[in-house]
Parts: structure tokens; C-alpha cells; sequence
């Protein structure tokens, strides 16, 4: 069995090894071989890239019984309390307003992975055009930047859980309709995304099979003199306060806090050019080196 490991784990800092010497020191993101989980607390396993011997390292059960006491004393605000049994579970990943809550009490240990050749990912959450029910303007084309549909067509389609996501804004409908992101796939192509990280628990299937790449806030200091910089040049007049991008820092980490183990890339956006040059190498690199995907994208 092969695991993703999401968390970092140093035993000469785990005060229930029974043998800190025995213990398999990992990082998040690394890809270990569990050899024996004959322990109900403690597995055997070993480095994939290094390879060596197998170690000591803690169980799911261990570690979500730590995890879930840790959380519990800084992040008691939310109104749910205990278990999230899997029917209900299933049910709120649809209700978008509850959503936020519910990933909160997500606890993620190790996700079982498989290796595939290289491939072209099917979506890339990222960036991405959605659906309005607003009147089309007299520049804009229905099918290019938007497709534009009635309002109470969109409704309708809404109920029937046509839909990837969708909000109102101005008294405009907008939203993602599964079927067009299905299109472009179904031509071969990458369909790019930019949607509400909590869509991400729908797009992570071999459906989708998406490539999702956070692109994290700077520092508040470089932020501003960026700011700065795209105001001076005259590509924008809106001016945001301080108060503003500090908001877009704190929201930033709090989605990376969040939603961590479902990306494949972090790109801190400090520098536009660079940032896209990131992630153009990342992308090549999917179609050149084995991809370690989700166990069930598989079988």
C-alpha cells in the first residue's frame, strides 16, 4: 500500500513512540510504502524516493485521535460538535453555505495513491470562465467569455444539480455547469477552472482528474507595492485599502490551511512572471514524469 502523507511527522518530537529511534521521520507531501498495519496505533513503513528501512510511524486512528483533540482547542467556533456521520456528510457537500464548516472538520492523515505514467491532466483548477443569466453586452459573445441563459432556465438547471457552483451577484446568476467543463474534456483538451475551493471535494475524481494549483497571497508588504504598481500603470482604478489586502492575506491562509491536501502546486503569486513561468514547468512536467494520483482515479 502506498499513502500520501499529509501532515508532518518528526518522532523524536511524539511523546507515544514506544522507540523514538524506530520511528520514520516524513514530510507532508511525501509518498511512503506501508509495509505492516498489524498495530492498531503504530505502522511499519518506508520511504518511496529514498528508500532505506521501514519505521515506525502513526497510525490513521492514532493520529486522528490526536489531531481531532488539537483541533478541538483552537477551532470549537463552528456549530458542529462531534462526528459528521458519511450520510450527512454527503449531504452537505452540495449545500454550499454549510460547506466552510464542514471542511473545517475534515482531518486529513494519509491518502492512498497510485503510480501512473505521465499524462495529461484533465482540468486544471485554476483559472476558468462561468455561466451568467444576465442580458449578453454589446461586446461579449454568447459561448466565449459567458454562455447566457434565462434566469429561470439556469434555476431549473440549478435544482437539478447541473451545476459545479453557482452565486448571485448584482442580480445575475453565475455559475459552472458540469456539462461544459465535460465538452472541453471530451475534445482532449485541459479544461482550466477558477471555482470555490469547496468544489474541489466534487472535481477530485477520475471524472476530472484535476491538476489544482493554489496560488497563495505575498507577504502584506509586497502585496501592497503591487498594488501600487498595477495603479500607477493605469491597468486599474479601483484602489484597495490596507484593510482590504491585509483581508486577502488572512483569506488566503486560511484557504491553504483548509484545503492543503488537495493541492498539487503552492505558487506564492510575489511576481506575476515568474508565477506563470512555475506553473508552465509544472504542467510540462506532467507529461514527462510518473504522477502519483489518487487511488481511486485508478481502480
Amino acid at each position: 500500500v502506498f499513502v500520501k502523507c499529509h501532515f508532518d511527522y518528526n518522532p523524536y518530537n511524539d511523546n507515544l513512540i514506544p522507540c523514538k529511534e524506530a520511528g520514520l521521520k516524513f514530510s507532508k507531501g511525501e509518498i511512503l510504502q506501508i509495509v505492516n498495519r498489524e498495530d492498531p496505533n503504530w505502522w511499519q513503513a518506508s520511504h518511496v524516493k529514498e528508500g532505506g528501512s521501514a519505521g515506525l510511524i502513526p497510525s490513521q486512528f492514532l493520529e486522528e485521535k490526536r489531531k481531532a483533540f488539537v483541533r478541538r482547542d483552537w477551532d470549537n467556533s463552528g456549530p458542529f460538535c462531534g462526528t459528521i456521520s458519511s450520510k450527512k456528510k454527503k449531504k452537505m457537500m452540495y449545500l454550499t453555505t454549510r460547506n466552510a464548516e464542514f471542511d473545517r472538520h475534515e482531518i486529513q492523515i494519509y491518502e492512498e495513491v497510485a503510480k501512473m505514467p505521465p499524462f495529461q491532466r484533465k482540468t486544471l483548477v485554476l483559472i476558468g470562465a462561468q455561466v451568467t443569466s444576465r442580458k449578453p453586452r454589446e461586446d461579449e459573445k454568447d459561448g466565449q467569455a459567458y454562455k447566457f441563459v434565462s434566469r429561470s432556465e439556469m434555476e431549473a438547471d440549478i435544482k437539478a444539480g447541473k451545476y459545479l457552483e453557482h452565486g448571485e451577484y448584482e442580480g445575475n446568476l453565475y455559475g459552472t455547469k458540469i456539462d461544459s467543463i465535460l465538452e472541453v474534456v471530451q475534445t482532449g483538451r485541459t479544461c482550466i477552472l477558477d471555482v470555490n475551493p469547496q468544489a474541489l471535494k466534487v472535481l477530485r475524481t477520475s471524472e476530472f482528474m484535476p491538476y489544482v494549483v493554489f496560488i497563495a497571497a505575498p507577504e502584506l508588504e509586497t502585496l501592497r507595492a503591487m498594488h501600487k504598481a498595477v495603479v500607477d500603470a493605469g491597468i486599474t482604478t479601483k484602489l484597495l485599502t490596507d484593510s482590504d489586502l491585509k483581508k486577502t492575506v488572512d483569506e488566503s491562509a486560511r484557504i491553504q490551511r483548509a484545503y492543503n491536501h488537495y493541492f498539487d502546486l503552492v505558487i506564492v503569486n510575489d511576481n506575476l512572471d515568474k508565477a506563470f513561468e512555475k506553473l508552465q514547468t509544472a504542467i510540462e512536467k506532467l507529461r514527462l514524469e510518473p504522477q502519483w494520483v489518487p487511488i481511486s482515479w485508478v481502480y
